[in-house]
């Protein structure tokens, strides 16, 4: 559903993504884990046609910038960015106008009522809370029934029943045959749920896991430390371990 092919974004001198591919199956969550300053945010904005970049994306088999490609994509940001002067359901109004849907309404109010912004309905943007900005721009990329969804570090700034919420909602979309590619830092946010991983430290896939793949004994967190830390130790570079296919990542 979501596929990206040999993504390199330049910051000045600085090299953010470098040459990284992925895909993002529809009825999977995908994964991007890495730490702070590895290249996710910088790679889900690309994938979203947020920022220039060479190499190329698609979503659904169209090209991410055009209107076909945006049509089938939710997206939640790192930063919520809501209008301060509309209300939480003006917000959900925009968004059903903006993709031209119809009968939207009962799926809207079932949405606020999920996150429990039912009572913050009349309320205008700017005079929510962090986590209540970031349960709507969740309703928000809900509500036109994407066929792919991106959320970067989506948890951050929920209390814990927006994240039981979120959680669940993730749970359905997967389980809907929707494609979730999702950035995180935090492994325990995906533990029990992720079927494909890439690992990025550096800029770069470091290493590329599939949930049945992985060694006998050994889970998630102990290949994603055993990559960071060996890389900020003198273990190693990670980035050395790209397989032999030229994905630019190591799969596991």
């Amino acid at each position: 559903m979501i596929d990206a092919l040999n993504i390199s974004k330049r910051y000045g001198k600085t090299l953010a993504n470098d040459n990284i591919s992925l895909t993002a199956a529809a009825g999977e969550m995908t994964v991007l884990l890495g730490p702070n300053g590895a290249g996710k945010s910088t790679l889900i904005k690309s994938v979203c046609g947020l920022l220039r970049f060479e190499g190329g994306v698609t979503i659904g088999g169209f090209d991410n910038h055009t209107v076909d490609a945006k049509r089938l994509l939710g997206y939640v940001p790192e930063f919520p960015a809501l209008y301060p002067m509309l209300t939480v359901f003006e917000h959900l109004e925009f968004i059903a106008k903006a993709y031209r849907l119809s009968e939207w309404r009962a799926d809207a109010e079932g949405l606020l009522r999920q996150f429990e912004l039912w009572d913050k309905a009349d309320k205008l943007g700017k005079e929510l809370s962090k986590g209540m900005q970031q349960k709507v721009s969740v309703c928000c990329a809900l509500l036109p029934r994407p066929k792919a969804v991106i959320m970067d570090e989506p948890l951050v700034g929920l209390d814990p029943h927006g994240i039981r919420e979120l959680k669940a909602a993730m749970r359905d979309l997967k389980s809907g045959g929707r494609a979730l590619l999702v950035s995180t830092h935090m492994i325990e946010s995906v533990e029990g749920d992720w079927d494909t991983t890439y690992i990025l430290n550096g800029g770069k896939v470091a290493a590329v896991c599939r949930r049945e793949g992985l060694p006998p004994g050994k889970t998630l967190e102990d290949i994603y430390f055993s990559i960071t830390e060996g890389d900020s130790t003198g273990g190693g570079n990670s980035t050395d371990k790209a397989d032999s296919t030229g994905e630019g990542g190591e799969g596991v």
